[in-house]
């Protein structure tokens, strides 16, 4: 399975941070960057696009937690270290995985962290955008005129709005302005 997420592996061994993504490339995920470090980790993460950041528990210059609260916005973390370190670990969102692990528990670990930003880009994506002041006019005047003329509720009147833009197949404003036109036509 091709995953989408920018993965950094951040190790302060070098063999370690190598045979982590030889592990992940071998098994189809896309590695971005290695590097020894958390400021190394952090560098590589700037201008992505969101991703998953695979670290130890500490480097020479900062801990996991530094990394964490310092990584840029859509970006996850993965600690993999012992299970008492582990345990230390009270920070909800971040993923952790106890060393010694099987490789089956780091490819499906960084699969399900891949497949749930996956889903909550797509679920982003899938927001209406933001209306501007002139299309928010534009719908509460013919939501206004739908009120006075026909003893509707707002609620009522956006709902009729709506349908009339789902059986158009237009967008809201413009069936919005469908109904300005409409009513200004009638002289109201």
């Amino acid at each position: 399975m091709q995953m989408e997420a920018n993965i950094i592996v951040a190790f302060p061994r070098p063999d370690d941070a190598n045979n982590i993504r030889n592990i992940l490339v071998k098994n189809g995920f896309p590695v971005s960057s290695v590097t020894t470090s958390g400021r190394g980790a952090l560098a590589a993460a700037d201008g992505l696009d969101g991703g998953i950041i695979i670290t130890s528990y500490k480097h020479k210059d900062m801990p996991y937690f530094e990394i964490y609260e310092c990584m840029p916005q859509g970006f996850e973390l993965l600690l993999i270290a012992s299970k008492p370190k582990l345990d230390e670990c009270d920070v909800p969102d971040i993923v952790k995985l106890p060393m010694p692990f099987v490789v089956g528990d780091l490819t499906d670990t960084v699969e399900m962290m891949c497949m749930s930003m996956t889903g909550r880009r797509r679920s982003n994506n899938r927001r209406p955008a933001k209306r501007t002041a002139k299309e928010q006019g534009i719908l509460d005047a013919a939501k206004r005129i739908l009120m006075e003329r026909n003893n509707l509720t707002e609620d009522e009147a956006h709902k009729y709005i709506q349908k009339c833009s789902m059986d158009s197949g237009t967008g809201l404003i413009e069936s919005a302005g469908m109904v300005l036109s409409m009513y200004g036509s009638l002289g109201y």
